[in-house]
């Protein structure tokens, strides 16, 4: 008797669609929030499998993608708990190294970015690149709606000016 080739349930097939179409997305999203590309695939991948063992649960949620990135953002705190210290960014990765590849990021947007602090870079990361609405991103980060308002206003103010000031020296002969 000749066998089939076994045809991928859909629960695979559901979730392999998930990573081809939303994978970039959410490396960008945590990029900008961690600063470092290899950390932040590392971070992404641990994500994505912890996504797949809970595909039932994070197919039903309001923002599977949103549920990726937050899931990579805890996974590191829980490293830095397990280490007992943070490690520093140390400034020595060049921002152009950081955006090497298919991020899709401008070195200076880049730049700008990692020069925020840490929550403001998460809400510009769920506010932009997830293009979550301010509630969601609230609940994504476990903070109240008007904080995300608060740091979302602060992160652009901070960006303006760092772009614009920028962009006048470069002008300047």
């Amino acid at each position: 008797m000749r066998r089939s080739k076994r045809v991928p349930d859909v629960k695979q097939r559901e979730f392999a669609e998930f990573y081809r179409s939303d994978q970039a997305a959410c490396l960008r999203a945590v990029l900008v929030s961690v600063g470092d590309r290899q950390l932040a695939e590392d971070l992404v991948a641990e994500a994505f499998t912890r996504a797949w063992t809970s595909w039932h649960k994070v197919a039903c949620h309001p923002a599977p993608r949103a549920w990726i990135v937050r899931t990579a953002l805890n996974a590191r705190v829980s490293w830095w708990r397990r280490q007992r210290r943070e490690v520093a960014w140390d400034g020595t990765h060049e921002v152009e190294a950081l955006a090497a590849g298919d991020t899709g990021l401008d070195p200076a947007l880049l730049a700008a970015l990692r020069r925020l602090p840490r929550r403001q870079r998460e809400v510009i990361a769920c506010r932009v690149f997830l293009d979550l609405d301010t509630g969601g991103t609230a609940r994504v980060l476990g903070i109240a709606a008007g904080t995300v308002t608060a740091h979302l206003s602060r992160a652009v103010a901070s960006l303006r000016a760092h772009l614009v000031n920028a962009e006048d020296l470069e002008a300047r002969p």
